[in-house]
């Protein structure tokens, strides 16, 4: 929906209808997760529902929505006589949702991209199937709501789900019986989480720290780079970065906003820094926490971090070395390498190369947040042995 949201406002400022088909389900080794999007006005089409395997199919079921105003919940999967016709390539399934939208239909929009515009939580909720106002919607921020499904109990039991997801960064269908009954699935509503997004926060204003900055920025994170030398901790030095903080880190980190989706990446690389910086670290809950070093900097990291008080637990969620074994030498290598971490992390894959791996190849549920064991690391990858 982000990658559309720009286009459909403008379309919707100016008065326009169109069709918005969402993915709100996915099954297998579908292309692309739940929230993925696709507009289209007359013969302009923006962002995508597959990465191409059904683009067409779509077009043509929203360019039918518009004209006659009904939404559609259409599921794609593998065509049985031809794989290439409206069928996924890649074999798995997906659930589109198709709606008309204007101002009209939804006169909420203008507010839901301001929020998302100005990084504030906000949650969409659509009943897309069963016996309730298909394409009914209400908006859901942490202190209110507004618009109804149909119901006030509804609304109230959703209102709670959709908090719960926000704070969580999670998007997907919710089953409910017609006044909100957990334990009924006649309902399904599609949540739709704009939470801001997950931070990075990256210590020690060296060229490691700009390259991770550069892929961080690129995956999504709003990046903060930290060190407590104000001639290296400069914008010019880190454009991509979202803040620029000069500050003692442990100080800083201290005070700064942590959540379960906060990636940390300490590459201050000297004693003095890092080993408070990493005190308070460890006992935030930062999804991720991970440590450039050599073994032998490693080594005498834990010595210092338990000297300081940190149990085995809270050592045991240190990524250090930080990053997957790809061999990486360059700044840029290495911040492939931690990136490759993260992703790794987040939905649970092995990191080994996909030809040596059978069985599925995407998985449903990440592991950010989840603890983690010790990372093996790369030997020596910032050349201190």
């Amino acid at each position: 929906m982000r990658d559309v949201l720009s286009q459909i406002v403008r379309w919707w400022e100016a008065g326009e209808r169109f069709g918005l088909a969402t993915v709100v389900g996915t099954f297998r080794s579908a292309p692309r997760p739940p929230g993925a999007a696709m507009a289209v006005l007359g013969d302009e089409a923006a962002g995508s529902v597959s990465g191409g395997c059904v683009e067409g199919a779509v077009y043509d079921l929203a360019q039918q929505v518009v004209a006659d105003g009904t939404p559609v919940l259409q599921r794609y999967g593998v065509s049985d006589d031809d794989a290439f016709s409206v069928g996924l390539t890649c074999g798995g399934v997906i659930d589109v949702f198709v709606e008309p939208v204007s101002r009209a239909t939804y006169p909420e929009l203008g507010e839901v991209a301001a929020s998302i515009e100005r990084r504030e939580p906000v949650a969409v909720a659509t009943i897309v199937a069963g016996p309730g106002p298909i394409g009914a919607r209400r908006v859901v921020r942490p202190g209110r709501g507004s618009g109804t499904l149909g119901s006030s109990r509804l609304d109230d039991a959703v209102d709670d789900d959709a908090r719960g997801m926000l704070a969580q960064g999670l998007t997907g269908i919710r089953r409910y019986g017609p006044e909100g009954e957990r334990r009924l699935d006649d309902l399904q509503i599609f949540v739709q989480s704009f939470a801001p997004s997950p931070r990075m926060l990256v210590f020690g204003a060296i060229d490691f720290a700009a390259a991770v900055a550069r892929i961080g920025k690129f995956l999504g994170y709003h990046v903060v780079v930290c060190d407590a030398r104000p001639v290296f901790a400069t914008s010019r030095r880190f454009p991509e970065a979202d803040e620029v903080v000069v500050k003692w880190p442990h100080d800083y980190l201290s005070t700064a906003e942590v959540d379960e989706r906060t990636v940390i990446c300490v590459l201050t690389h000297d004693p003095k820094f890092d080993v408070p910086l990493l005190e308070v670290a460890l006992r935030t809950p930062a999804a991720y926490v991970g440590a450039m070093g050599s073994r032998r900097t490693h080594d005498d990291r834990l010595r210092r971090l338990r000297e300081a008080g940190l149990t085995d637990a809270e050592l045991s969620r240190l990524r250090s070395p930080i990053g997957l074994d790809l061999g990486a030498r360059t700044p840029e290598e290495t911040a492939v390498s931690i990136a490759a971490e993260l992703i790794q992390l987040r939905w649970g894959g092995s990191g080994r190369a996909l030809t040596e791996t059978t069985g599925r190849i995407h998985r449903d549920a990440g592991l950010a947040g989840a603890p983690v064991a010790a990372s093996p690391g790369r030997e020596g990858a910032d050349g201190d042995g």
